[in-house]
Formats: C-alpha cells, sequence, structure tokens
C-alpha cells in the first residue's frame, strides 16, 4: 500500500499517531521492530501498545487532576488509547487501570483492520530521507536508529534508568493477615494492604539496602534516574521513613484487625480483568531476581507469593527536544520528521500516547495544507505539548508527567487552594471548545 506519513514504532504514540492519521483518511506504514525478528529488553511481546510497566493510566478524575483531564481531552479528540483503556479498565478506584493483555489485543486489532494503516513488522535503522515521517519508537530505541537520531540533531541523547514493578498471582495472596481498601475508603476497596509493624519495615528497608542490585555497565553509571519511577532500593537510602512517606504510605488505611493504621503498607493493585494478578504499587527494583524473590516474600501476607513477573530495570533515551523541536513537533533540522512519545522526554503512558495523537493530527493537517495551530496552553494537550517544545529549560531538560505546574497561572491568583484545580480544569474545557471550533470550521 503506497503510504502518505511513515510511522516508525508501534507503541502507544506510535499506534496513536496511525489512528489519528488514518481516521483522517491519511494512509498509513506503521514499521514495528517487534515480531520481525527483534525484540526490546523490557517488552514480552509483539503486541502494538504494550504496556511494559505499571497497567495504570493513573487518575481518571477531570476535575480536579491534570492526568485525569488529558484523559477526557484524548477522548474528545477520538484517541484510539483511551478507547482501548475504556473498554479493558479494570478495578483501581479513582484511577484508570487497565487488563494488559486485553488493551494491547484490542489496539492491535483495530489498527491491523483499518484500511488505511499497514503494519510492518521490520526495524528502521536509519531516519526517512523524503516524506512526512513520525519517529515514535520509545525509550528503548534500537541502537542503529538513536546513533542516526544523533547524527541528524548534532548531539547525542539524554539517557536515564526505568524500573518495572513486580506482578503477584492474587492466589498466593494471604487475606487473613491482607485485606482490601482505598486509601480513606476512597471509591471501591481496589488495593490489596500487606500491613508492616515497625519492626518489620525497619527489617525490610535493611533488606532492600543490603539486597544484591543489577550491574551497571560501564557506559550506565552516569545515567540518572527519572524521579517518577524511582527504584525502591534507591528510595530506601533517602532515609529511614521516606518510604514510609512514598510507597510505604500507611495514611488513610484502617487494618479491620486493629482499628488502626499501620506502621508501614505495601499496596498492590489489580493488573488483570480477571483479578488474578496483582501489581506491586511503587516497587520498581533493580534487586536481582533471585534477591526479590527472598526479600518480597518476608512481607506481612506475601510468605507464599508466586511472581508472574519480577521487577526490572532497562535504560530509557529521549531528546533534548525544547532545542531540537519546533512547536508542532518537526525536527528543526529535518521539518519532514516529526518525535512523538517517550523520546521526546514526555513520562508516562496517557502522556506518551498524547503527543502521538497530536504529532498525527499535526501530520494531517499539514498534509491538507491546512495552519498548523497547537491546542493552547490552558489545556492539558497545550501544556504538555508547551513544555516538550520549548517552556522546559533546554539545559536542564528532564522526563515530564501531566501536571497543573506546566500551565500557565491563573488569573484568580488568590483563589482558595481547593478550587484551583477545578478552574486549571474548567479554563481548559472552554479553551479547548474554542480550539475544537476554530479547527473544524
Amino acid at each position: 500500500m503506497a503510504h502518505h506519513v511513515h510511522i516508525i514504532g508501534g507503541g502507544l504514540a506510535g499506534s496513536e499517531a496511525a489512528w489519528q492519521l488514518a481516521q483522517a483518511g491519511v494512509k498509513v506504514r506503521l514499521s514495528e521492530m517487534r515480531g520481525g525478528g527483534d525484540m526490546t529488553p523490557a517488552h514480552q511481546t509483539d503486541a502494538l501498545a504494550e504496556l511494559v510497566c505499571s497497567n495504570s493510566f493513573r487518575s481518571d478524575d477531570a476535575e480536579n487532576n491534570a492526568v485525569g483531564l488529558l484523559h477526557e481531552e484524548m477522548r474528545r479528540l477520538g484517541s484510539l488509547i483511551m478507547a482501548a483503556g475504556d473498554a479493558h479498565r479494570v478495578p483501581a478506584g479513582s484511577a484508570l487501570a487497565v487488563d494488559r493483555e486485553g488493551f494491547s489485543a484490542e489496539v492491535t486489532a483495530r489498527l491491523a483492520a483499518h484500511p488505511n494503516i499497514e503494519i510492518v513488522r521490520e526495524r528502521v535503522d536509519e531516519l526517512p530521507a523524503e516524506g512526512l515521517a513520525i519517529v515514535a519508537t520509545g525509550p528503548l530505541t534500537a541502537a542503529p536508529l538513536a546513533e542516526a537520531i544523533a547524527r541528524a540533531t548534532g548531539a547525542d541523547a539524554l539517557a536515564f534508568f526505568d524500573a518495572i514493578a513486580p506482578i503477584v498471582h492474587g492466589d498466593t495472596i494471604d487475606m487473613d493477615i491482607c485485606w482490601k481498601a482505598s486509601r480513606w475508603d476512597k471509591g471501591d476497596a481496589d488495593y490489596i494492604n500487606c500491613p508492616m509493624t515497625k519492626e518489620q519495615y525497619l527489617a525490610f528497608r535493611q533488606g532492600l539496602l543490603k539486597g544484591e542490585k543489577v550491574a551497571f555497565r560501564e557506559w550506565e553509571k552516569d545515567t540518572p534516574y527519572f524521579e517518577g519511577c524511582m527504584p525502591i532500593e534507591v528510595l530506601a537510602e533517602r532515609g529511614a521513613d521516606t518510604l514510609r512517606y512514598g510507597p510505604m504510605k500507611p495514611v488513610g488505611l484502617d487494618d479491620p484487625r486493629t482499628g488502626r493504621w499501620p506502621y508501614a503498607v505495601v499496596q498492590l493493585r489489580q493488573d488483570n480483568a480477571l483479578g488474578t494478578l496483582w501489581n506491586m504499587v511503587g516497587f520498581q527494583t533493580k534487586l536481582k531476581h533471585g534477591e526479590q524473590v527472598r526479600l518480597f516474600r518476608t512481607i506481612p501476607g506475601l510468605e507464599k507469593a508466586e511472581f508472574a513477573r519480577l521487577g526490572g530495570l532497562h535504560r530509557n533515551t529521549f531528546l533534548n527536544s525544547p532545542r531540537l523541536l519546533d512547536g508542532t513537533l518537526r525536527l528543526r533540522g529535518a521539518p519532514h520528521i516529526r518525535f512523538a512519545g517517550q523520546i521526546t522526554g514526555c513520562e508516562g503512558y496517557v502522556e506518551s500516547a498524547a503527543v502521538g495523537l497530536l504529532a498525527g493530527r499535526f501530520a494531517a493537517a499539514e498534509l491538507r495544507g491546512a495552519p498548523l495551530v497547537p491546542p493552547p496552553a490552558t489545556t492539558a494537550l497545550g501544556a504538555l505539548l508547551g513544555h516538550i517544545t520549548g517552556g522546559a529549560d533546554a539545559a536542564t531538560y528532564q522526563p515530564m508527567n501531566v501536571n497543573f505546574g506546566l500551565f500557565p497561572p491563573l488569573e484568580a491568583r488568590r483563589a482558595k487552594k481547593a478550587d484551583r484545580k477545578k478552574l486549571y480544569t474548567d479554563r481548559a474545557r472552554a479553551d479547548l471548545c474554542t480550539w475544537l471550533a476554530a479547527a473544524t470550521a
């Protein structure tokens, strides 16, 4: 099939970009190396939009949360990723979590069935010399293409480590010790909670500190972690109470056996629709697999735990996008090429898909000869795009999740703190409606 746009990479961003283009009547060639003889250190299948870390899209609260607002905006723009996420939702309180296998299978099937999309299982080692292209190869871009990008940009890609949390078989969790509840009883009882006494917590922290870790290669030693996905043993190094104020926070969780908050809590979140798999929340780790099994089985309620997947560590790469990309994600030195997803330096499943959505819509508008008008900076889409393409300081650029700190300040500066999030989202909704009306006029 002759194509108008070549998309390289079939993750969340590439899949969303392909969908947006195809829905606009544009012929797309979607190149994905998995399934063609190549694999990454983190993926396990050749399915498009595979979720390699958590199964959570985080908060779905569009009234008070920036990522929830981003969910809503993407739904308004016909997002495939959000549609598949909604179709394969699993319980997670006010968050949107999905059955990872059902989700990626849905995305793969819908893209494969679209008459405007050709999926080709191939590794692309060079940037296209001509024709519109979107590079959405993600944080695990294959070395040959990463080298080609470095040559084209005149600068090395930045890098950080990302860690994967373990997944436990639900029927191996001792529910005589653990209990189901959401913090402060908000929503349904969607999390399994494993309580710890002070003595158990301190012993567990010591185990994290002393446990044998994956050795770094020489070229990896100075690569920084992303703060939003910090390995739990690195958090443990920061102080005796760091974990108790982070992923092991007991606040708002009453142990039904005592009626009181435990000293610390390990939470597990449902990872599939059947409720048979549970993700250890915030337990990204670089411990060796044997150490993980030994140490995590000291957690009350997990003494006999069986693991469907153990934690892991992989190296992520991303561009210095504020310096290299223009306001519509085009590479300044080669404007026929756009970048999308985590390789641009956004962080998170939804953010990656959102940037893919924008890249696809920008490319479709360019082919139509229509003005390339970015969404307002007051919207979640616009705030994220603005941060990537110039709002951040290029000298200190690091991966970022969407948050209200990326939005322009409110005019009502003296508004009560409790009202400010709602003011952000109300303004965003109004401005998105105006932008959409102008785009379709």
